[in-house]
């Protein structure tokens, strides 16, 4: 039944798919010529265009179902959706532009395949997000479930449960789990019944309503694995695993597809592709002006350090940054020139006697830091990200901290999540590495804006 549901659907989005990609091709046609675009060629007649039809319909299925346009999509992004129907519309205008190029006896219009790969794309879009959007609403409602009997019971099952439960508009609702131990697992899991041991799935699939099976088990128990595989070899159930690689995913965990291997990555950045360009175009949209603006601040700020305490105005300290590449941090020179000369490289310390006059008042309303401005202009930084610390720290920080090099993997910021929250300077290394790991893995220009906005109202905290 499951099954024959599935192929419903997909059968339903398959022709709803041609049918507006159809229908966008014949309004392009006479939105490029019945309207008031000039054709100094004339206009061509409608059955040229109608006859390119078989080839665009075939050739557009086979780019949606080569990205799993027609895949279940119950767990899936909405915004991986509309990528995938972005990307195969553009091979498929590919193939139209080269038919109109190299194709005796066919031209066709550049305008008119404009329209048609934004009417496509667009139109296709908005149906498959309305169509999502009343299956999500129904599943909330209690329609459309699939029942979901989990494999494990320990701390992965757990948290696959949590992830299903939170998110009730795909429809998963879980019906029991089955533990290798009963007895020291426990009756329930994240509120889901323990239904008995692994040797029982028969008697629970046979006795119970069950879509899918999916396989959580903890590392200690993947033995058993071949056997609970073994008794499902004659169900018709959909089988998932989810491996337990709770101990090592860190940042922006997924699996990707090389030539029908699936690989696992356990460690990547969230800022790479568009994301990148997009943080820095903020980047210098913001800093450039604000740089412009500041620039008499500047200037009074120099002179003032210039005047109370010599040369050098501006300090310049090696920082680590993005995949450990190390630059000179530019700040306003708050202490004395030979501050490290006896102590070496410390941490500035509250009422610091190494501190100049001016400096304690640039420390102490942060606009010493005003310089690091260019350094994210040259592209050395960026206006949201962890702090950067020095390599002579971070060379100790990294055997004292686990995670610590993680924060590495995006641009060292003016601000940062950790900051806005209190810990900057000598306060807990564990909790700042906590928040710059939480600032990675939830990034997103929101986030973003949310950090600047609490800079300004909040200022920084333990700054000294």
């Amino acid at each position: 039944m499951l099954h024959r549901y599935s192929e419903v659907f997909r059968t339903i989005l398959i022709f709803l798919d041609l049918a507006l990609v159809a229908g966008a091709w014949v309004a392009a046609y006479y939105l490029r010529f019945y309207t008031d675009f000039p054709s100094p060629q004339g206009i061509p007649p409608f059955l040229q265009y109608a006859l390119v039809l078989p080839l665009i319909l075939p050739v557009w299925f086979s780019l949606f179902r080569s990205r799993g346009l027609y895949e279940p999509q119950r767990t899936g992004s909405p915004l991986r959706e509309i990528g995938g129907v972005i990307g195969a519309t553009a091979m498929g205008v590919v193939v139209l532009v080269a038919l109109s190029f190299f194709v005796r006896g066919y031209f066709y219009s550049r305008l008119a395949i404009g329209f048609f790969s934004v009417l496509s794309a667009g139109s296709i879009i908005g149906a498959r997000w309305a169509l999502r959007s009343a299956l999500r609403r129904l599943r909330r409602k209690g329609y459309n479930l699939r029942y979901v009997l989990m494999v494990g019971a320990g701390d992965l099952a757990r948290e696959v449960i949590e992830r299903l439960h939170a998110h009730p508009e795909a429809g998963l609702r879980v019906v029991g789990a089955l533990a290798g131990n009963p007895a020291v697992d426990g009756p329930r899991v994240a509120g889901v019944p323990v239904l008995g041991d692994y040797t029982v799935i028969k008697n629970v699939l046979n006795s119970r309503q069950v879509d899918q099976v999916v396989l959580a088990l903890p590392r200690d128990e993947g033995h058993t694995l071949e056997k609970v595989l073994a008794e499902l070899d004659h169900e018709f159930v959909s089988v998932r695993m989810v491996p337990d690689l709770l101990h090592v995913l860190t940042l922006r965990s997924s699996v990707e597809d090389l030539d029908g291997l699936p690989t696992i990555n356990l460690r990547d950045t969230p800022l790479v592709g568009w994301a990148a360009v997009q943080k820095r175009t903020v980047d210098v949209a913001i800093t450039l002006p604000v740089l412009i603006a500041l620039a008499p601040l500047l200037a009074v700020l120099a002179l003032a350090v210039r005047i109370t305490s010599g040369s050098p105005v501006f300090y310049r300290q090696q920082r680590m940054g993005l995949d450990g590449h190390v630059f000179d941090m530019i700040k306003f020179r708050t202490m004395r020139d030979d501050a490290e000369a006896e102590t070496g490289p410390v941490w500035t310390s509250e009422d610091d006697p190494r501190r100049t006059r001016v400096g304690s008042f640039l420390r102490a309303t942060n606009l010493d830091e005003l310089p690091q401005i260019w350094n994210v202009l040259k592209g050395d930084m960026s206006v949201v990200g962890p702090r950067p610390e020095r390599p002579v720290f971070i060379e100790r920080f990294k055997r004292e901290v686990p995670g610590y090099m993680l924060r590495h993997k995006v641009k060292a910021g003016l601000t940062g999540w950790a900051q806005v929250h209190g810990w900057r300077g000598d306060t807990s290394l564990h909790e700042r590495i906590e928040h710059d790991i939480y600032y990675i893995q939830n990034w997103s220009l929101g986030l973003d804006l949310r950090i600047l906005l609490m800079s300004v109202w909040r200022g920084f905290r333990n700054a000294y």
